[in-house]
């Protein structure tokens, strides 16, 4: 191990490395007149960081999916750095720079503060290793840990890298990095690009295409395997045949990736802009069973026709539209919408069985989390945002008394409003209540007394059985005073729903509630 880090240092292949030589590549500069990136799709803070570190005398570049961007002519929504400055090196350069991560140490350089602040991902070159330079250990990140403990290349028996931190010279960490097209590097100071394994070419020819065997990449971290279904369906790009062969037969290294990363790569899945495409591509790869539980309920074939299909549509369709406008998206809202028909069949069922209602519903949701969130119902906010949305659905049955001004004034009034009008949309409740509870939300204090009073009318029909009313619709919605000037569904409303809504709770998983416009400081 001491002379392959010797070597590492030095530049040297891996003595040890099958094939090394052919992984590595061949470093090609390419040139503004060959690339055309757009320097005005830059972002300043990356480039800061970037002349920070050559002027204190270390290489650096922006580097990764950001450089796959500029190529094609889009502008990144994040910007990594790589450098041949240690982690320590790059936290003494910058006063907000902190170290993070153990698999993988990086360095996340922090600018502005608030719901303003940016970081940029700074990582050092890192070495191109292969198991038999590794050190192994039986078990996983939690049961190896005091293994692992001062050891910076570790695999587990499976091959799975679990500590990578041997540093480099440039030409190995490109080769160490997955598709081509994340293999590019670009000097925005001389403006060119260091390609070694043709990513320009294959970006432009919008093919995904792995660096070295792709069974021992998919093996060593079976992400991977997410990564280029991600990747395909955001991009739009074919996956190269010999990077396409081994998934569904990798498929099964999954189940060693950790709970919380495999969430995380799930909830990066569906918020491409293009998540519907994502769970195409998935059917298309053989693996829409068993990878996500959660997602399970969706992809089954069984559930394509039952309805839950017609509505998880329309809940992505309006994630991919508010991804791709700049707006936020809540992982709580995504989940809850997918999840929803098992915890709707689940609570109709108790409620048939003499359940009263509310009980039902949260014994529903406890059996519906036990089932397909298991361990992630402990991340947080998350799981009580799930609740609340669900939860806050029969109160919009109830109409009456002070309820409706307790529950327009909740913080997460909004996002549980937004679940309703999806409801309603995909035809599951009539969309008379949510216009009710719309005009509520947004009326006068005069208005809200009107409409107050349209559904104790409604009420008192449905008492005596009236056929013209079912039980959660209400009356035509109450007419606004002429004064204002504004029919239903008129621009000038919507301009005033926007002015009179209330911010989204900060507090949320994703920050933000789904559907409708956000508050202006919400928007980006």
């Amino acid at each position: 191990m001491i002379k392959t880090f010797i070597d590492k240092l030095l530049g040297k292949p891996a003595a040890g490395a099958k094939g090394a030589k052919s992984v590595l590549g061949k470093r090609v500069e390419i040139p503004l007149a060959e690339h055309q990136i757009d320097k005005t799709l830059l972002d300043d803070h990356a480039v800061r960081v970037v002349k920070t570190l050559v002027d204190a005398g270390f290489e650096a570049f922006i580097v990764g999916g950001a450089v796959r961007d500029l190529v094609v002519g889009k502008r990144p929504k994040d910007f990594d750095v790589a450098t041949n400055a240690t982690p320590e090196d790059v936290k003494r350069l910058f006063r907000r720079a902190f170290i993070i991560g153990r698999r993988f140490r990086i360095v996340h350089v922090v600018f502005g503060r608030g719901r303003e602040h940016e970081v940029i991902e700074v990582s050092t070159f890192r070495a191109l290793l292969v198991n038999d330079d590794a050190e192994q250990v039986a078990g996983n990140e939690k049961t190896s840990k005091a293994e692992m403990a001062g050891k910076s290349h570790v695999v587990d028996a499976s091959g799975r890298v679990l500590r990578d931190n041997v540093w480099g010279p440039q030409i190995e960490d490109a080769a160490r990095r997955d598709f081509t097209i994340n293999a590019m590097y670009y000097d925005p100071v001389r403006e060119v690009v260091v390609d070694y394994h043709k990513g320009l070419a294959d970006a432009r020819k919008k093919v995904l295409r792995m660096i070295g065997d792709p069974e021992t990449r998919y093996r060593e971290d079976p992400v991977r395997i997410i990564r280029v279904v991600r990747f395909a369906a955001k991009l739009g790009f074919d996956i190269e045949p010999k990077t396409r062969a081994p998934i569904k037969k990798m498929a099964e290294q999954l189940v060693n990736v950790p709970a919380s990363r495999m969430f995380d790569e799930m909830i990066k899945l569906l918020q491409t802009g293009h998540s519907l495409a994502s769970l195409e591509e998935l059917r298309k790869q053989g693996l829409h069973k068993g990878i996500f539980p959660i997602l399970d309920v969706v992809l089954e074939d069984a559930h394509r026709k039952d309805g839950r299909d017609a509505f998880v549509k329309r809940a992505l369709e309006d994630t991919d539209l508010r991804v791709n406008e700049g707006r936020g998206v809540s992982p709580s809202f995504m989940l809850a919408c997918m999840l929803w028909h098992d915890v709707l069949d689940h609570w109709n069922r108790l409620k048939a069985a003499g359940e009263p209602p509310v009980p039902a519903l949260q014994q529903a949701i406890e059996t519906v989390f036990d089932a397909r969130i298991g361990d992630i119902s402990g991340r947080g906010r998350l799981a009580g945002d799930m609740r609340e949305i669900w939860m806050m659905q029969p109160r919009f049955d109830r109409r009456s008394g002070n309820g409706p001004m307790g529950l327009v004034d909740q913080p997460r009034y909004r996002a549980g409003f937004d679940f309703l009008r999806l409801r309603a949309d995909a035809g599951e409740v009539d969309p008379a209540l949510a216009d009710w509870w719309e005009d509520f939300a947004l009326g006068s204090d005069d208005e809200r007394q009107a409409l107050l009073e349209v559904a104790r009318e409604a009420d008192r029909l449905r008492r005596g059985n009236s056929p013209a009313r079912a039980e959660g619709s209400s009356s035509p919605r109450a007419p606004r005073p002429e004064s204002e000037g504004e029919g239903e569904g008129s621009a000038p409303a919507a301009k005033k729903r926007r002015r009179r809504r209330k911010p989204a709770s900060r507090g949320g998983a994703g920050g933000g509630s789904e559907g409708g416009a956000p508050p202006p400081a919400a928007e980006h």
